[in-house]
Order: structure tokens, then C-alpha cells, then sequence
């Protein structure tokens, strides 16, 4: 049991997590870099390999918070870079799918391969019930993100 205060804790849990985003914001800058892409094309490609298929890109902009414009830049951009391709919607002709290739996986994933070790390794001393509590925190702070970002965006 901790000695600290309920108010304590909920402060250091939040000085925490700012400087968690700030150093993941910075680790996400440098892989771009080092892949030769653009930080927030980068965060497509991670997003769009969580999803169960290919998006079109107004759902592409919806995952990125972009603009359809922009959206749709950036799907150039990854396209230009050989990490995805545009094909047409199976159940709506009218509708183009993005999805991700196989031409820069190999590249992608070795260069995720020292830091997803890196990450798990912190994670090592954690028991199955922290890690539970770990996983729940993330999910709430991410809804808690998304829903701020919508209102700061007026949405």
C-alpha cells in the first residue's frame, strides 16, 4: 500500500502520462525519420494494421482526425512510399479501399522489432492482475482522448 493520498497519486499518475505521451510522441518522430516518413503517416500505417481490413479514406480520416483533404494526401503519400495501395470496394463500386502492402512490411517490422522488445520488456515485473489494470487505464484514457478531442474540435 502506498502512503500517498488519493489526490497524490491521481497526480502522479497524470504527470506520468504527459510525460508518457510526450516521450512516445518524440519515440513516434524518430521512427518516422528513420523510415522516411512523415510522423503522422507513420500513425496511419500503425492504425490502419489494427484494423480488420482495408478503410476507405474517409474512414481513414475519421482513425486520423485529418480532413478528407488531407486524408487523402496522406493516403498518396503512403502509396508514393510503397506502403499501401488503393483498390476498389467489392460490395460498392463507387468506394476505393486503402490497404496496407507487402512491399515495406519486412522493412517496417524490423524496424519495430529493438523497440516492441524494448516496450515488452518494461512489462516484465508486471503480474497478470497489473497488467489488467494497465490495459483497462489505457482503453479509459483513450475514450477519455477521443471524446476530448471531438469536443476541443466542436464535433
Amino acid at each position: 500500500m502506498s502512503n500517498r493520498t488519493r489526490e497524490e497519486l491521481v497526480s502522479a499518475v497524470t504527470t506520468a502520462a504527459r510525460r508518457h505521451h510526450a516521450a512516445y510522441t518524440l519515440f513516434n518522430q524518430a521512427m518516422a525519420e528513420h523510415l522516411g516518413l512523415h510522423p503522422t503517416d507513420l500513425q496511419c500505417v500503425s492504425l490502419l494494421a489494427l484494423e480488420p481490413g482495408p478503410r476507405t479514406t474517409g474512414e481513414i480520416a475519421e482513425l486520423t482526425g485529418l480532413t478528407s483533404g488531407s486524408a487523402t494526401r496522406l493516403v498518396d503519400r503512403l502509396q508514393k512510399a510503397g506502403l499501401a495501395e488503393r483498390r476498389p470496394d467489392p460490395h460498392d463500386r463507387r468506394k476505393t479501399l486503402v490497404a496496407l502492402t507487402a512491399g515495406r512490411t519486412p522493412e517496417v517490422e524490423a524496424a519495430w522489432d529493438a523497440p516492441g522488445r524494448a516496450f515488452e520488456r518494461a512489462l516484465d515485473d508486471f503480474t497478470d492482475d497489473e497488467l489488467t489494470v494497465i490495459e483497462r487505464y489505457l482503453r479509459r484514457t483513450t475514450d477519455v482522448g477521443a471524446e476530448q478531442t471531438a469536443r476541443l474540435r466542436g464535433d
